[in-house]
């Protein structure tokens, strides 16, 4: 009697423990998938911090504070920046560098993120994921203000030589240009002085950046010129499969663009921009 008992026992704790392991198994593989973050999510957390690529030179998106001691990068980018990283509680560090290497920077890992007015076209779309876009714009060209009646239509630029920062979309309209020649320059203010300079006939720019300069230059003026299919729009990149850094991001664009903050911004850096111009 004893020894029935015994092994009934025994055999019940058996049963038992298997009950348990068995529902551990069941239940681990979903609690991993629901709190799983992506690698940029990870990234960022373990550092404690969100490097944030940019390309100054671009008021009032991005520019460089010319009168702080460590001439560091501003602009209502950078503001938005601010607030994902705020968001993800972490600090945040700017790294500046050329357009045509920001977004191979996201790609590579060497920046979590990139900003300064940039264009989510299809092609990139292929090698980056990119936020919601936010501030719309149109790309214009930037002339000097004497040859303004030059330049009326899209034929007035055959034969003409047009600048535009490289690897942008400001590049790729010049470059729908029928019969001009098309120069890739480093940055705008870089553009801005080969204009002044009489090596370039024009500037394609986005409509936004182009009034900070008409402000502090009145030497230049926005030609008639009007491009086909040249809406622009602004958003921020980043690594494919970061949904969860991209719903954070996402979530800060929507409640900036409905308070109307991104205006704000825009009225803000312009006049920032354009007195330290004045200096």
């Amino acid at each position: 009697m004893r020894k029935s008992l015994k092994l009934a026992l025994i055999g019940a704790a058996i049963l038992g423990s298997l009950a348990i392991a068995g529902c551990g198994d069941n239940s681990k593989p979903s609690g991993a998938s629901s709190t799983q973050e992506s690698k940029l999510m990870q990234t960022i957390k373990q550092r404690g911090k969100l490097i944030v690529g940019t390309s100054s030179g671009y008021p009032p998106y991005v520019f460089v504070d010319a009168d702080s001691p460590d001439k560091k990068v501003i602009g209502l980018d950078i503001e938005l920046c601010k607030q994902i990283a705020d968001k993800l509680g972490v600090q945040m560090e700017v790294q500046d560098m050329g357009f045509s290497a920001l977004l191979s920077s996201v790609t590579s890992g060497k920046v979590d993120i990139a900003v300064g007015g940039v264009n989510p076209t299809p092609e990139r779309e292929k090698a980056m994921a990119f936020s919601d876009i936010y501030l719309p714009t149109e790309q214009k060209l930037l002339v000097l203000k004497k040859n303004e009646h030059l330049y009326k239509d899209m034929a007035d630029l055959s034969g003409k030589t047009i600048g535009a920062e490289k690897s942008t979309t400001q590049e790729t309209t010049a470059q729908s240009i029928k019969g001009a020649n098309v120069i890739g320059l480093s940055n705008v203010p870089d553009a801005i002085l080969q204009l002044k300079n009489g090596k370039l006939d024009g500037i394609v720019v986005e409509g936004v950046v182009a009034k900070q300069y008409l402000v502090f230059n009145d030497d230049l003026a926005l030609a008639d010129v009007q491009f086909q299919g040249a809406k622009k729009v602004s958003a921020v990149a980043l690594p494919k499969g970061s949904d969860d850094v991209l719903k954070v991001i996402n979530g800060i664009i929507k409640q900036d663009t409905e308070s109307g903050q991104f205006d704000k911004w825009v009225d803000e850096y312009s006049k920032i921009a354009v007195e330290k111009a004045k200096k």
